[in-house]
């Protein structure tokens, strides 16, 4: 099949969405579908075959896109409906396979062009909105559950990436077909290094004490805050505790640093800023105990893929994200308070054995029911309900895991700038 996919995300980029956009990218490629994609004039380049990316014009004043909503997205998703306008004027497509609220105007493109329109749901936008300080009763958030709805009523088909998050659209329409996707750990089969975690303690000033591991982006909604005030609890127990958290832009590490500083934890904290994707399997093996501490949210963040892969023991909080992959036998989840997180820790430090097995459960999970072949054989399940074709070839891909993160910043996916 001939897909047009929209990616209104930064493509390539070290975080959730951009990353399982590439995974999808991967499977239609080994399933022998031609892409074009259509996305930001940011991110990194790879190579997939079969792929070509059609990158909206530069803005020379926007050099970065943080997750969520922003004023600077208004303008670049504007571009990208353009630029989807002109490949749907001068090429034909099956279907359109639109992320996130690309899918918004999708609805319009697939109706002018008679193309089947394929919705990749990774979140409910208006709860989104509502995790970035957006009220209720915002008029914005208003607008973007009524537009969620549309589009649920009138996409051919829906791919969800939690159960939280299937069964939220089974209540706006159930009777759309859907097939529910999760991602894929990025960094499980990325080899281990044995001179690695010594050379990462030193390079950081870290000692070989306990170190708790977070890794992600820095947005409001990951609940950094309790974090923070998590390992002032921990550390004035547990001196020989270390939290490390991977990930943040410039401005928020800097922000992190100064209330960490704040609360004293200068000894006991340490702060990496953005690391390459390929890297942050590194720390991850380094962790005696991974966390997510995030406060609210359906989709399930991709960094517990990347946990459960490690063998790694797990705190959460006890959200519909994290619990729509994690139960009680792979991970503690715990309530949504500092207090809670600290407790959890603790009690795992203090008890080795149940926190390995909690680590090693978890893994077994990762194991039996995130592989790549299944993850193929799902997405050529939701592209068989758009056409009447015989199912599609076998996968004929290099890689045995969605993101070779060895090649990345190596090669280049053949651009489009026309």
């Amino acid at each position: 099949m001939r897909i047009l996919m929209l990616a209104p995300q930064p493509v390539l980029e070290p975080r959730g969405t951009p990353i399982s956009v590439y995974q999808r990218l991967v499977a239609l490629s080994a399933l022998k579908h031609e892409i074009d994609l259509v996305t930001y004039h940011l991110g990194d380049e790879v190579e997939i075959p079969g792929v070509t990316v059609h990158r909206i014009p530069a803005v020379p004043f926007i050099k970065e896109v943080k997750p969520g909503p922003s004023l600077p997205k208004v303008l670049l998703d504007c571009l990208l409906f353009g630029k989807a306008l002109i490949l749907l004027c001068t090429r034909q497509y099956n279907v359109i396979h639109a992320h996130e609220e690309a899918a918004f105007f999708a609805i319009l493109l697939a109706f002018l062009f008679d193309v089947r329109h394929l919705y990749d749901m990774h979140s409910s936008l208006p709860r989104q909105l509502g995790a970035f300080g957006f009220a209720r009763k915002s008029p914005i958030r208003w607008l973007f559950k009524v537009m969620e709805r549309w589009v649920l009523h009138t996409c051919d088909a829906v791919i969800t990436v939690s159960l939280a998050l299937q069964e939220h659209v089974q209540t706006i329409n159930p009777a759309v077909k859907q097939v529910m996707i999760e991602n894929l750990p990025v960094h499980a089969e990325v080899p281990p290094q044995d001179s690695e975690p010594s050379a990462k303690i030193t390079s950081l000033g870290l000692d070989s004490g306990y170190l708790v591991v977070y890794t992600g982006t820095f947005e409001p909604y990951q609940g950094l805050d309790l974090l923070l005030q998590c390992a002032k609890i921990v550390s004035s127990r547990r001196p020989d505790v270390q939290f490390l958290m991977v990930g943040g832009r410039q401005n928020q590490v800097d922000y992190w640093r100064s209330e960490a500083r704040r609360l004293d934890l200068n000894g006991n904290i340490r702060f990496t800023g953005i690391v390459p994707i390929q890297e942050v399997g590194g720390y991850v093996r380094m962790a005696h105990i991974l966390v997510s501490p995030r406060k609210n949210g359906l989709a399930t963040p991709l960094k517990i893929y990347d946990y459960m892969a490690a063998g790694k023991p797990i705190v959460a909080t006890n959200i519909e994200a994290h619990a729509s992959v994690l139960n009680p036998d792979m991970a503690l989840l715990v309530d949504c308070t500092a207090e809670a997180l600290a407790t959890g820790i603790l009690e795992l430090m203090d008890k080795p054995e149940q926190a390995e097995a909690l680590g090693l459960r978890a893994q077994e999970h990762a194991q039996e029911h995130f592989r790549f072949a299944d993850y193929i054989a799902k997405v050529n399940a939701i592209y068989q309900t758009l056409h009447d074709a015989q199912p599609a070839a076998g996968p004929d891909y290099p890689y045995s895991t969605p993101l070779n993160t060895n090649s990345l910043g190596q090669q280049r996916i053949p651009t489009a700038r026309e």
